[in-house]
This record gives C-alpha cells, sequence and structure tokens, in this order.
C-alpha cells in the first residue's frame, strides 16, 4: 500500500485524457449495421489528422444515459465502448467490432451481462460475455460502461494487461488476491480491491484503475 500510495500522490494532479479516433477508418466497418451515427459521439478533434474526433470516458456515460433498455441503443453504447478503447493505436478495433456485430449472440449476450453487472454480480458478468472478436480488456470497457450504480457501490472497473502489469510491478496478483485461477472469480475480487484501496487513498476507483494502466507497470514515481 506504501508504494501504491506514493504512486497515487506522485500523479494526483494528472487525470484522464479523451481518445482520438478516425470516423472514416471506422465508417466502413460499421455501415453494413447501420451504426455509422455513433461516430458523431464526442468532439471534433483539434490535433491529429483532419476529421479526427475525440471521445472520453464522460462521453460514454452521457451515451448510457440517452440509451436506456433499448437493445438498438445498446448496441451504440458498445460501439462507443469499442471505438473509445481503440482509438487510434488499435487498428484491430473496427475489425473486431465488426465481428462483434456479425455475432447473433450480440443482443442477448449484452442484455444479460448488463442486467448482471447492475445487480453486482460481476462474476456471472465476466462468465457471461462471450462474442466474437472481444476480449476481456474490452468486455471490461463494457461492464464499466453500462454499471450505472450509484457511487457506494463497488462499480465495474476495466481489466487489461497495462492495469495488470501495474498491479503485478506493485506485488498483487489475482490468483493470489482471489485463491482460486477461475477468471470471472478473479476479475469480482480485482474489482473489489480496486475500490478498497480508492477509499483507503482518497481518490475514485476508476481513476485508480486509469492511472495502473497509464503507467503501464512503472510504478516507481510519476509517469508523465
Amino acid at each position: 500500500m506504501d508504494q501504491l500510495r506514493r504512486l497515487v500522490d506522485a500523479n494526483a494532479q494528472r487525470s484522464q485524457a479523451a481518445v482520438r479516433f478516425r470516423p472514416n477508418t471506422w465508417r466502413p466497418w460499421l455501415k453494413p449495421f447501420e451504426a455509422g451515427h455513433v461516430l458523431d459521439i464526442g468532439k471534433e478533434s483539434t490535433s491529429g489528422r483532419r476529421g479526427d474526433r475525440e471521445l472520453g470516458r464522460d462521453d460514454v456515460t452521457a451515451l448510457r444515459s440517452q440509451v436506456g433498455d433499448d437493445p438498438a441503443g445498446l448496441r451504440d453504447l458498445f460501439v462507443a465502448v469499442m471505438i473509445w478503447g481503440s482509438g487510434t493505436t488499435n487498428g484491430r478495433g473496427p475489425r473486431h467490432t465488426y465481428a462483434a456485430l456479425s455475432d447473433a449472440r450480440l443482443e442477448d449476450v449484452l442484455r444479460a451481462t448488463r442486467v448482471s453487472v447492475r445487480s453486482g454480480d460481476l462474476s456471472s458478468a465476466y462468465g457471461q460475455f462471450t462474442l466474437d472478436g472481444v476480449r476481456r480488456s474490452f468486455f471490461t470497457k463494457w461492464f464499466a460502461a453500462v454499471d450505472d450504480r450509484g457511487p457506494g457501490a463497488d462499480r465495474a472497473l476495466i481489466l487489461d494487461a497495462r492495469v495488470f502489469r501495474s498491479l503485478n510491478a506493485l506485488g498483487w496478483t489475482s490468483r493470489e488476491a482471489a485463491g482460486v485461477s477461475h477468471w470471472p472469480t478473479r476479475y469480482a475480487v480485482y474489482v473489489s480491491a480496486m475500490h478498497g484501496w480508492a477509499r483507503e487513498l482518497g481518490v475514485t476507483a476508476e481513476w485508480l484503475e486509469w492511472l495502473l494502466f497509464d503507467v503501464n507497470g512503472r510504478v516507481q514515481g510519476d509517469a508523465s
């Protein structure tokens, strides 16, 4: 905890920036599903190529409030999550999103996992998510996006290789903490641990998750 506290203190003034994406790259992959309108989310970018847009975590949260329970709206939210998670650095994002949108299980998986997440059963949500092209680093972004429980709840968090790298560098492993190799259980234990640390450190769990992602294993001090 002391090392994590030092990391948090060294980066206390930093915050998560919006992600830049290229609508023209995504449009051909979304057109068959009439989902191109999702590319209007966010705002026009002032850097990068002409036509680039920027999408932030707050934009995804705002879209969640708009779509409600509508299946098409949940599909749009999922697309926005995939765009946000890919940015301009993950060239496979559009192809993987196309694969997921083509999967006949899409509507059922999005609906079922949303119900599980909102009921606080993150382990079940993890076990239920099976879509072509979507692995843990992205489907946990979906969990975080649909979790609209109040601030007192241990809301879903994103878990990918960069977060794991930082946690491991801090001496924490999900398998040891959970006592089992079962990934759904390990994910739920990770979320619980992160919220516990965040409360102790006086930060939000979402910010702490982002920081661990951002430092990418470099846990000795300021990553800026």
